[in-house]
């Protein structure tokens, strides 16, 4: 790929003026060689590849159903019949008709399907990161001895830093390339995954995993504004909302290999008590594989000739064109097929809007900050144009449905496992022990204890042996003369006791684990030391499950969006699904056990995917090729705000009340859902 500062060139004009590419003249400013007739592409070979349609008459022929190649000369005789008319059509739109007769003559075939595979293993490593952090935290906050507060500011940093990565890598891909900053982008988030599987605190754990997020933040934007560019009009739709489910994939990937790796704890090693690594980190190197796939094969793909064309780089993207068309024709059986373009309508640049940076002057460092700086500028001046006058409704508009989505799908996803967890942890309270002055001596305890509480006992030489505690409690009790031995505890408090001549010796019992209580002769020897995990954790597989469940679920949502996104319109989509998903909310008031949170949630994840799809088609189709990424970068940023503040607001009300989460949700899905129904429809537009 070329270096982007190839021929020191930084910033695009205005794109007033344009020029042509190539030699020979061709008519209304298209280059197809006169000496070849302008070839369509078959719509019918697009699923079988090598069929010879010539020896085929149409079906529809006797059916007076017009043949998808007559359809589309007449898409492209109507547009040549309003260049023809004047001054109406600009020259921008005139390059955005250009370019999409040359991507129908391409064709849609091999060369889109792989691409489509290379960008979905990204959108897949997007969806991945979503649910790493939320799977290896009951394992990583006894292997790191996190707190609660450690605990919410790991879950919370992570998604402002995909915010932070999704303004920032959008931004650049408008002005660097969508391809170079894929592949940076991708390659910080598989290095700093990487080294955060063997982080062995906090701070250096947190730090990793932040990087990370910048990294794969960058991928939903570029991924879209990358594919589009590739597609024809009548493909674009369902074709983005095919590549979505790619995000779901993430999912499902995500709880497979969780539930198949964490809860093997002997998947690990250790060297002393300095290094540990745990089966959860094996988890955190199996998640990065799909960023991996996808790095992988972003080195095999070209960039986007569209961008290429946007920053007057004429011979790479007539090159880069040259070899879809080849590439599609071949794969379907017709290599005799001429990519007849012979030149391109490409804005003009004049010299006096770029900064001219000659390799001899200065240093490295001195041309690399301006460089740098300059860069900065032009990407927040791309940022500000989206709220300029042709753009700025536009921009409001999706900012408000980006925003209300978010908040509402992330703000419930996190409320619904943790409902579960919720009345699981008060059936579990239900069915407590309580033993009320209780007088025990010279008793050898060699069973576990288990949600008990203890009130005012009184404990007299007596040995607490090779035992597991979890969920018990001691209040006022008076322990005097006892030995307490390979103790491993969970959950496990002495408050307000009286603790006489008594021995811990190699227990977990450490001072945290002691409030208000009176040590009268009490000694502690060969304590353990940091954290350790659990052997059984009763709530993995329900974690795992609900989230496997939910990324499922979208599955019939995505088929049927994809199947009717051209047929029902981008704006009715997402419309009408957010305000069924609103709907859905309200069927948590008729019922609230675990079954039916887990049946609610699979149906709104269903429903909603609808929409999530018909944003993304729609906002790749609202803005203009140099400002798509950015655009896009801007509104996900926004979308990953709104998942912190819906997922932070939620949870407070877990064991409120249910009330302020459903109401909140549903008032901000039908908001949202009213605002899409306003959304120009954009089925037959030609991308900018």
């Amino acid at each position: 790929m070329a270096d982007p500062y190839q021929n020191n060139i930084y910033h695009q004009g205005g794109g007033d003026s344009y020029g042509t590419y190539g030699e020979g003249g061709g008519h209304d400013g298209y280059g197809y060689r006169e000496d070849y007739p302008p070839q369509e592409e078959d719509a019918a070979s697009d699923v079988t590849e090598g069929h010879d349609e010539e020896d085929q008459m149409y079906e529809g022929e006797y059916q007076g159903i017009p043949h998808p190649d007559e359809v589309k000369a007449e898409q492209r005789a109507a547009r040549a019949k309003a260049r023809s008319a004047g001054a109406a059509v600009s020259e921008l739109e005139e390059l955005s008709e250009q370019y999409e007769d040359i991507m129908e003559d391409c064709g849609h075939g091999k060369f889109q399907w792989t691409l489509f595979v290379v960008l979905g293993l990204a959108l897949m490593a997007d969806g991945v990161e979503c649910f790493v952090v939320a799977f290896v935290l009951p394992s990583a906050e006894k292997d790191l001895c996190l707190s609660n507060a450690e605990k919410g500011m790991l879950g919370l940093t992570v998604f402002l830093s995909m915010m932070v990565g999704a303004f920032l890598w959008g931004g650049l891909a408008d002005k660097v390339g969508r391809r170079r900053c894929l592949i940076v982008a991708l390659a910080i988030n598989c290095v700093f995954g990487f080294l955060s599987s063997f982080a062995q605190g906090y701070g250096s754990f947190l730090f990793f995993r932040v990087l990370s997020g910048v990294g794969i933040g960058g991928t939903v934007p570029i991924v879209y504004s990358y594919f589009s560019e590739f597609l024809q009009m009548d493909k674009r739709g369902e074709h983005l909302s095919w590549l979505c489910m790619f995000w779901m994939m993430g999912g499902i990937y995500a709880s497979f290999t969780a539930w198949g790796i964490i809860p093997r704890y002997g998947w690990g090693f250790s060297m002393g008590t300095e290094f540990q690594f745990h089966s959860w980190r094996v988890f955190v190197l199996v998640a990065a594989l799909p960023a991996i796939g996808s790095l992988v094969g972003l080195t095999f793909m070209p960039e986007s000739p569209r961008f290429l064309l946007e920053n007057a780089k004429h011979d790479e993207a007539w090159m880069i064109l040259k070899q879809v068309h080849d590439t599609n024709w071949r794969a379907k059986g017709q290599p005799e097929k001429v990519f007849t373009v012979t030149h391109i309508k490409t804005p003009k640049t004049a010299e006096d809007e770029f900064i001219e940076i000659q390799s001899g002057t200065g240093t490295a460092v001195q041309r690399w900050a301006v460089r740098s700086l300059t860069l900065s500028k032009l990407v927040m001046k791309n940022v500000a144009s989206l709220l300029s006058a042709e753009l700025r409704f536009a921009t409001l508009f999706m900012a408000v449905i980006w925003f209300c989505m978010a908040f509402s799908y992330y703000g419930l996803s996190v409320w619904f496992p943790d409902m579960i967890k919720h009345l699981q942890y008060e059936e579990y309270e239900s069915r407590v022990k309580v033993f009320h002055r209780e007088r025990v001596e010279n008793f050898h305890f060699n069973f576990s204890l288990e949600n008990q509480i203890h009130e005012e006992g009184e404990y007299i030489n007596d040995k607490f042996i090779s035992i597991e505690m979890k969920s018990v409690k001691f209040e006022n009790s008076l322990f005097e003369d006892c030995h307490f031995e390979d103790i491993k505890s969970t959950d496990t408090v002495f408050e307000n006791c009286t603790i006489r001549s008594t021995v811990f010796y190699n227990t977990d019992l450490w001072e945290e684990k002691f409030i208000n209580c009176k040590m009268e002769n009490t000694t502690f020897e060969h304590n353990k030391k940091g954290c350790h995990l659990d052997t059984v954790e009763e709530n993995d597989v329900l974690i795992y499950l609900v989230s496997f469940l939910g990324s499922l679920a979208v599955l019939p949502g995505n088929i049927i969006s994809a199947l009717f996104m051209d047929k029902i319109g981008r704006a009715k989509i997402i419309g009408g699904s957010m305000l069924i998903s609103a709907g859905c909310t309200f069927f948590l008031f008729l019922s609230f056990s675990q079954s039916a949170i887990i049946a609610l949630q699979c149906l709104f994840c269903g429903v909603s995917v609808a929409a999530w799809n018909g944003m993304e088609v729609v906002t790749v189709e609202l803005y203009p090729a140099s400002k798509r990424a950015t655009a896009f970068g801007l509104l996900n940023a926004l979308c990953k705000l709104a998942a912190v503040l819906g997922s932070s607001i939620f949870t407070s009300f877990v064991s409120v009340t249910k009330a302020v989460p459903i109401l909140l949700s549903f008032a901000a899905l039908v908001c949202g859902g009213l605002v899409a129904l306003k959304l120009p429809d954009t089925r037959g537009k030609i991308l900018q």
